[in-house]
């Protein structure tokens, strides 16, 4: 009798499972199964920092002309504070580094991941997304910020669609239809991140607000972004991002960019590369120093230092790609991924802290950061005082 039960109960298990399968193809949402795979089937219940194994990945190639840090002379030689070695435990931080005049003071690495490990950078790669946009308004292949993306895609051309420009999607003012929602497996963030055709995903979007009137976070802005770079240099994202910074920066390694399918896909614009602290720090280095690099203009000035000033009274958070904050009474911008990853910039102490790792904290009331990015922060003028 209970082997009956057992064997009714199964087949009954079984066929809602097939149902719901069956239902999500019908309902177009079949990517909430690779979504599964990827996720709960490797016993993480999100994102997370190594995921780039389970996706395709296109290359973004180094040079051989690497340029090598600098070392700081103190080097390693201050120890971390209780409260950081408490936040950083907690919250599973894997890097974590200090770099004083454009050297590096103080890094620390952990559950074996070193100097070299590739994790997911998340959204700091609209940071770097903005400044290929700089790079190509430098290069001609974009006339300005100002550009409308109908000159681009016909079907943002009609309407108040057509007022949208290419400064409104690095600034996130684009007015779009975008839930940027991280819990529904049903909204347009997680299929963006597991449907295999993310190019149909953002050209079905809709202008339902004026664009370039005010703030809203929207990852699509940035996906869009990386759209609109593609076809105006005729390149794939990842060998423009070679060609343009991690070639001529002489990053130390190679970097991946997930692809929304196989190797004729498109790169996630709005996150995931995969590369290390030391690679991802270079872009903090570039934008403190107005766009210099090993001697070399990378970017021009005017454009990073429209990028880190906020461009809308209401939202004195965030510039072009980067977020901001005023905290310590300093002028700081950084890059921020969504699991706690970190380029912080503070330009008037010439200080950048990078950090990586699997969590963030909880956000701060009244604050556009959560509670970590202030711990790392006044810890490491802690350090930096205790040293000297």
């Amino acid at each position: 009798m209970i082997k009956r039960l057992l064997n009714f109960f199964l087949k009954g298990l079984l066929g809602i499972t097939l149902l719901c399968i069956v239902l999500l193809y019908v309902f177009d949402y079949d990517y909430i199964l690779k979504g599964v795979r990827v996720v709960y089937m490797t016993g993480h219940t999100t994102a997370y920092i190594d995921d780039h194994s389970y996706f395709d990945n296109r290359s973004i190639e180094n040079g051989n002309a690497t340029i090598t840090w600098a070392i700081h002379p103190e080097y390693n030689k201050a120890q971390s504070t209780d409260r950081l070695n408490s936040i950083n435990s907690e919250l599973g931080t894997v890097a974590f580094m200090i770099v004083k005049n454009d050297s590096i003071w103080y890094e620390n690495y952990a559950d074996g991941y070193t100097k070299d490990s590739k994790t997911n950078s998340f959204s700091m790669a609209k940071s770097i997304v903005t400044a290929m946009l700089g790079k190509a308004i430098m290069d001609g292949h974009i006339k300005s910020l100002e550009q409308p993306v109908g000159d681009f895609f016909p079907e943002f051309s009609k309407g108040i669609a057509a007022k949208m420009t290419v400064g409104d999607l690095s600034s996130m003012s684009s007015g779009l239809n975008w839930e940027e929602s991280y819990t529904s497996p049903f909204s347009v963030t997680a299929r963006a991140y597991y449907d295999p055709n993310i190019r149909d995903v953002i050209l079905g979007l809709k202008t339902i607000e004026m664009p370039g009137k005010g703030y809203k976070y929207l990852s699509g802005n940035t996906q869009l972004l990386g759209m609109v770079i593609e076809k105006a240099t005729g390149q794939r994202l990842s060998s423009y991002l070679s060609q343009s910074f991690w070639k001529p920066m002489g990053m130390q390694n190679e970097a991946i960019w997930q692809l929304d399918s196989e190797e004729s896909g498109m790169e996630k614009a709005y996150c995931c590369i995969a590369s290390n602290a030391r690679d991802f720090a270079r872009f903090g280095m570039l934008f403190k120093n107005k766009g210099m690099f090993g001697g070399e203009e990378i970017l021009s000035e005017e454009f990073v230092e429209q990028a880190i000033t906020p461009r809308f009274e209401d939202g004195q958070m965030y510039g072009y790609g980067f977020w901001l904050s005023n905290h310590l009474d300093k002028k700081i911008f950084a890059m921020r991924g969504i699991l706690g990853q970190y380029v912080i910039c503070i330009p008037e102490d010439n200080i950048m802290i990078v950090r990586l790792g699997h969590q963030r904290g909880q956000f701060v009331p009244g604050e556009s950061f959560t509670e970590d990015f202030f711990v790392y922060i006044e810890e490491a003028y802690k350090m930096l005082e205790n040293a000297s």
